[in-house]
């Protein structure tokens, strides 16, 4: 029942991404755009992934090799930061090719992550849970990073942003940094915590067995 009640809460939180109104807007503010990215990333995948982690349809049980934590957060590292290339994120917000490839890059990445995390089967998670820690933080790292220096640049590195209500170029890029830190960051670093928690629990109730 949980898993199904996480896969509805993640396909739900797709379609109010893609089907309302941030499309459109983040054709003229940047920080429309982050907040879809961040809601596909930082929301919508998490979601996802606890309600496949587990089950039949997870890859990570049937094949646990071929999903290690860290070289996968390496991955969606390298995802997110080359789709915010200023040509690359130019091509996302004004094409619809462009559009659907970076956010089902995201998507992809972003799933495989949380997966690689939270998956495998039942009995043997403990054994991955350290790594899958270790990469949600990392990911939490570097969303913050990115998103603080969108945030405090001094400049702005999108010159078609801003077009939107009174913010100016400079202001849409700092209001997207900072969505992006707040939400990217908090979201990877709530996900590290809960498995630490989770470790920390499974140790003590062992403890407690050998008594």
């Amino acid at each position: 029942m949980k898993r199904r009640v996480s896969l509805l809460l993640g396909l739900l939180a797709l379609a109010g991404i893609w089907l309302g109104p941030l499309p459109r807007l983040a054709e003229h503010a940047f920080f429309a755009h982050m907040t879809m990215h961040m809601g596909v990333v930082a929301i919508a995948a998490p979601f996802l992934a606890l309600g496949i982690a587990g089950s039949s349809f997870d890859p990570v049980r049937k094949w646990p090799a071929m999903f290690p934590p860290i070289p996968i957060s390496v991955v969606e590292l390298v995802v997110v930061w080359v789709w915010h290339a200023p040509a690359l994120h130019h091509a996302a917000r004004h094409g619809l090719t462009g559009l659907l490839v970076e956010q089902g890059a995201f998507l992809l990445a972003g799933v495989l992550v949380w997966l690689a995390a939270f998956g495998g089967n039942p009995r043997h998670r403990r054994d991955r849970a350290g790594a899958g820690v270790t990469a949600l933080l990392l990911t939490s790292m570097h969303m913050t990073l990115l998103g603080a220096l969108l945030a405090l640049t001094p400049r702005a590195l999108y010159s078609h942003t801003g077009h939107w209500s009174n913010l100016t170029p400079l202001e849409d890029q700092h209001l997207g940094g900072a969505i992006m830190l707040t939400i990217g960051g908090i979201s990877y670093l709530a996900g590290g915590l809960w498995l630490t928690a989770g470790l920390v629990r499974g140790a003590a109730q062992r403890r407690r067995a050998c008594a």
